[in-house]
């Protein structure tokens, strides 16, 4: 049994489970911190998944943070992981205090992306368009978030 588990360790967890990502309906979505940040917070985050191996590596290679960077989970989250079968009960029961981050963070990714991608339209093949798409949706709610003050990270739903 785990007693305890680090932001590290728990991202290290995340990553080891990325796999999932493409052989299942994952979902890269955006959680803002409160009850109801008072705009739209949909994203689809389908594309996002499916790329998250050739975000991270085009992020790094743009010098900004990689999308999974920003990822974090409260218990709630973590149990509908555990319900869609991904993810270790020993350590979801133990999990760090949710991580928050600013919302400029996150735009300076997102546009980081968006700007290569346009440039770049053949980059992730047939796939650029929807990750392009999703990308914006992610860009208009992180606005929105830094527009009102507020913090953000990421989930993953295996849906």
């Amino acid at each position: 049994m785990i007693d305890h588990i680090t932001s590290d360790e728990f991202l290290s967890a995340i990553h080891k489970l990325c796999f999932k990502l493409k052989v299942m309906a994952a979902s890269m979505y955006i959680v803002v911190a409160g009850e109801d940040p008072g705009f739209d917070i949909f994203v689809n985050g389908h594309a996002l998944a499916r790329n998250e191996d050739a975000l991270e590596k085009l992020a790094e290679q743009l010098k900004v943070s990689p999308l999974l960077e920003f990822f974090s989970a409260d218990e709630n989250s973590m149990a509908l992981l555990l319900e869609q079968g991904a993810g270790d009960p020993d350590w979801a029961r133990n999990l760090p205090e949710p991580q928050w981050f600013s919302a400029s963070d996150g735009l300076q990714t997102v546009r980081a992306l968006i700007r290569y991608l346009l440039e770049s339209p053949a980059a992730l093949g047939s796939e650029t368009q929807p990750v392009l798409t999703e990308l914006r949706e992610y860009q208009h709610v992180l606005e929105k978030t830094a527009q009102r003050h507020l913090r953000w990270h990421l989930a993953v739903s295996w849906r």
